[in-house]
């Protein structure tokens, strides 16, 4: 063997080792409270790319005080808060309604700052980075607003409706549409990176780790390379996914219509555990702390091992759960189709307070600089502060 065949066989198996050392091994998680520079990528559905719904920098709330929790204030839009759920940056509070309205509000005073007016109904979840804020509608268009002003940036047509929540990691904007394609796009341009059929219509919204990117495609859960969309594993299972997946520690949690919650492997795509439910989980897991929490329409939220899928707890409500759950410190908030906002004891699921508001509570709630935030069907925006 000739010394340029010695030397190319070298380098291409050097450069084939460090590809799938590469994979195994990602870069530092976006989702990483310790990466520099990357605060601004916590202000999106379920708090960060990753879609944990964990809030690490929540040090205001936790057990001992929930129960003190009062009502601040509250803003009425213009129709129903459904699916939509609320987004802080900056002290500002962001949320879409049923009224065709992207509303910007004082998150300490709930006082209106701006909206922007689309063309059909919000059920997206905004999504803050770098003074923008993205947004999907019904109109079948993608946003991106000044998140001072809302003066429109820029934005995307798709193909449909679009009830997904937009992504955003290291200035790429991944996003959903009903119109079966996932789309990435230049963050602060709107450039069209890439884009790949998914195969049918999504509500799920895309989740993005170590290089890789999360999708519903339609009726199992796929992975994409970040960087041109390359596709790397799908479940190859039959699943109905209405649930957003959430990635933690190389695993990936998502909620499914046949009433699991399913477990892969974040790399490879292998099932680790799945956990039965009594009815559909459409609800998006949270992961904290080694426990990983869900609705679902069995009208029960459950914690799960997050490693072994044991059950640990479980709280019934008055009815179906499709809220997703928030985690900070050692409690967990979600809201009910009974018109309840929940805050249960992280560790034993005990009831530490609620609130009822007057109509089903579908959106999923935030927390921030210790308030509440959550919408309800009834059409208002609530926030919660501690009693003084």
């Amino acid at each position: 063997m000739n010394t340029t065949i010695i030397c190319c066989l070298v380098l291409f198996l050097t450069v084939g080792i460090g590809t799938a050392h590469a994979r195994n091994l990602p870069p530092p998680n976006v989702c990483d409270s310790t990466t520099p520079g990357l605060l601004e990528s916590k202000s999106q559905y379920r708090f960060d790319p990753c879609h944990t719904g964990f809030n690490p920098y929540e040090i205001t709330l936790n057990s001992t005080n929930v129960g003190k929790l009062v009502l601040d204030w509250q803003y009425p839009t213009g129709n129903s808060i459904f699916f939509a759920s609320p987004t802080v940056a900056n002290g500002v509070v962001y949320v879409g309604s049923d009224d065709q309205n992207l509303y910007a509000l004082n998150a300490s005073t709930g006082a209106f700052l701006w909206k922007y007016t689309t063309g059909g109904p919000i059920h997206s979840s905004p999504a803050v980075a770098n003074g923008i804020v993205y947004i999907g509608s019904d109109d079948h268009n993608l946003y991106a607003l000044n998140a001072s002003t809302g003066a429109l940036q820029w934005m995307l047509p798709t193909g449909n409706q679009i009830w997904s929540s937009p992504a955003v990691s290291l200035g790429t904007v991944f996003l959903l549409s009903s119109d079966g394609l996932l789309y990435a796009l230049n963050a602060r341009t709107g450039a069209l990176l890439w884009k790949d059929g998914t195969g049918g219509g999504a509500l799920s919204s895309p989740a993005v780790y170590g290089g890789m990117v999360y999708e519903v495609c339609p009726t199992a859960l796929c992975a994409k390379e970040t960087y041109g969309g390359m596709a790397l594993w799908s479940t190859g299972t039959n699943l109905s996914l209405y649930s957003s997946p959430a990635v933690s520690n190389g695993n990936v949690y998502i909620g499914s219509y046949d009433n699991n919650l399913y477990v892969f492997d974040a790399f490879s795509g292998a099932p680790k555990w799945n956990y039965t439910t009594q009815n559909q989980v459409w609800s998006s897991p949270a992961v904290a702390n080694g426990v990983v929490y869900f609705g679902s329409v069995d009208n029960n939220i459950y914690a799960l091992n997050a490693a072994t899928g044991a059950l640990l707890w479980q709280y019934t409500t008055l009815s179906y759960i499709i809220s997703s759950p928030i985690a900070v410190n050692d409690v967990v908030f979600v809201g009910s189709a009974d018109g309840n906002l929940y805050a249960l004891n992280a560790n034993t699921g005990a009831l530490l307070w609620n609130y009822t508001t007057g109509d089903e509570v579908d959106s999923s709630p935030t927390v921030a600089n210790g308030v509440v935030y959550v919408g309800s069907r009834d059409g208002n925006l609530y926030a919660f502060h501690l009693s003084q």
